[in-house]
């Protein structure tokens, strides 16, 4: 009965003050009194009882108190102060790059002063693709099953790993030079040369670098874009590592060098050069070929479908680049 009578004492004190805030009610802006017991319903908000021993009954039935300022100390009280917005902060330009000349936009824009000779070269790879090698590789691909195909693939870039291997060593990629060795070893012997893609199954995997990247890890600039016949588009520090990377494919040391040196040893003699250098154009015709072929469908449409082949490609290329040199 006790407590019955404390809690029915308090529900009329909360009813006397709700009925005191209506009446006083102040259509002003609150005076340094008001402020003052603003805060006092604010903390007493949180405690139930003023350090003098007045309840938030009583500090709200207080004359200076008006409706207005007890919604802002309650609301104040209430809201946490996780919920006030963050200062706003410099959004990241997604395409920023750190390797751009000074004279060259780091934006959107790429650095494209062969653009009037790019465009007619890009035009003649394309008829040269429309016309020749996608006939010959939808020939080829009637021919060649695509479990072949894919084979055939693995098993030049299985070849390729010594590209890959020397430039995660260049830019201090220890880990993925391990995989690099890990996966050449996994896939020349279970992989039966590299046919099957073992470590691939094995969840073995990492970027591929080039001498592009290498180039780009150390701060040299990307340079122009350019474009060259019977080529991929590279920028003009890519066409230098792509020059790298065809000396460190052991396809092609069957050829080099050229011009035998004393004391240098050669894979192959000079008399069986001629031999040598069209299984080498035959190799690299044969990949060309092959991949074509397993990307029939990936490129179908495309060109049908995009208003400006060029730069599409163009851009595209930059940004895989970009983002394969920041990785």
């Amino acid at each position: 009965m006790h407590r019955i009578g404390v809690h029915t004492r308090r529900f009329m004190e909360l009813v006397s003050a709700v009925s005191v805030l209506v009446m006083v009610g102040c259509a002003g802006g609150p005076s340094q009194t008001t402020r003052q017991t603003g805060l006092e319903v604010e903390s007493v908000a949180r405690g139930g009882v003023r350090a003098d021993g007045v309840s938030a009954v009583q500090v709200a039935a207080s004359p200076a108190v008006s409706s207005n300022m007890v919604v802002l100390a309650a609301n104040k009280a209430a809201a946490p102060a996780a919920e006030q917005e963050p200062a706003d902060q410099p959004e990241e330009d997604p395409f920023y790059d750190p390797f751009a000349k000074g004279d060259e936009p780091a934006g959107g824009e790429e650095y494209d002063p062969w653009e009037p000779v790019n465009t007619k070269i890009f035009e003649f790879n394309r008829q040269v693709d429309r016309w020749v090698l996608k006939p010959a590789a939808r020939g080829y691909n009637a021919v060649v099953p695509n479990p072949v195909q894919i084979g055939i693939s693995n098993v030049f870039y299985n070849m390729r790993f010594p590209s890959r291997f020397i430039n995660n060593l260049a830019q201090g990629k220890l880990s993925g030079a391990g995989t690099e060795v890990g996966r050449f070893l996994l896939n020349s012997s279970f992989g039966l040369g590299g046919l099957v893609d073992v470590a691939k199954y094995m969840d073995i995997t990492t970027p591929e670098e080039d001498t592009g990247q290498t180039l780009g890890y150390y701060g040299v600039k990307p340079g122009p874009y350019v474009v060259l016949p019977f080529l991929p588009p590279f920028t003009l520090r890519d066409l230098v590592g792509y020059v790298g990377d065809i000396a460190l494919n052991p396809i092609n040391w069957l050829v080099f060098p050229i011009i035998e040196v004393n004391g240098i040893p050669s894979l192959v003699a000079h008399h069986n050069r001629t031999t040598s250098s069209i299984a080498q154009i035959s190799g690299r015709v044969e990949e060309i070929l092959n991949d074509r072929s397993l990307n029939l469908e990936k490129f179908q449409g495309v060109e049908e479908a995009t208003l400006d082949l060029y730069t599409a490609v163009k851009n595209a290329y930059i940004q895989k680049r970009r983002n394969a040199i920041r990785e």
